[in-house]
């Protein structure tokens, strides 16, 4: 961790995907899910794009076509129109949650599950201590950077355990290695 640090600590940036906006940026989260990084920025600015100027009621509203037709697929469509609607229809004050309370509200949401709810963690409440096991990113960079073949669940917990209470920005410096292909390689 110490060399992604000196390499990386002054580019990671936990503000990056913020939206204050908290049915926008799971919308966000769900575009993301399961797709490249790059295909997912695309989809993003069409999203963008599509209900820049559309209050969260007409979003609801809007045709799922214009949705599907900028990239999305159909369950993503009624899962983004899922989390509009729980937003709309409820006023939860996220930032006095607890991290388990937050996962357990947003994953009431059909569409939203513990990985979508970690991620909203980091990036909209900024909680310091997150690492989800779930991200495929996060535990491919951690086999490449920690020369790791078989990576089990124990090893994980103990790296987990080691990065606490930052797993945020070790998790921040472990996708920005991925990312930028900087790779720790023992001489």
């Amino acid at each position: 961790m110490s060399f992604l640090i000196q390499k990386l600590g002054n580019e990671i940036d936990i503000n990056d995907r913020y939206n204050n906006n908290y049915a926008k940026a799971i919308a966000d989260l769900i575009i993301e899910q399961q797709i490249s990084f790059k295909v997912a920025i695309s989809i993003k600015k069409k999203f963008n794009d599509l209900i820049s100027n559309l209050s969260d009621e007409e979003i609801i509203k809007l045709d799922d076509y214009k949705l599907k037709n900028i990239g999305i697929s159909r369950m993503k469509v009624d899962y983004i129109k899922n989390v509009y609607k729980y937003f709309y229809n409820n006023n939860i004050d996220f930032e006095n949650l607890n991290n388990s309370k937050v996962i357990d509200e947003l994953t009431t949401i059909k569409g939203v599950g513990s990985w979508t709810a970690e991620m909203f963690l980091i990036f909209i409440l900024f909680r310091e201590n997150i690492f989800s096991k779930k991200d495929i990113a996060l535990l491919n960079s951690i086999k490449l950077n920690y020369n790791i073949e078989n990576l089990t669940d124990e090893r994980i917990n103990n790296l987990i355990d080691s990065w606490a209470p930052y797993n945020t920005f070790a998790s921040l410096l472990l996708w920005k290695s991925i990312e930028e292909n900087i790779i720790f390689k023992e001489n």
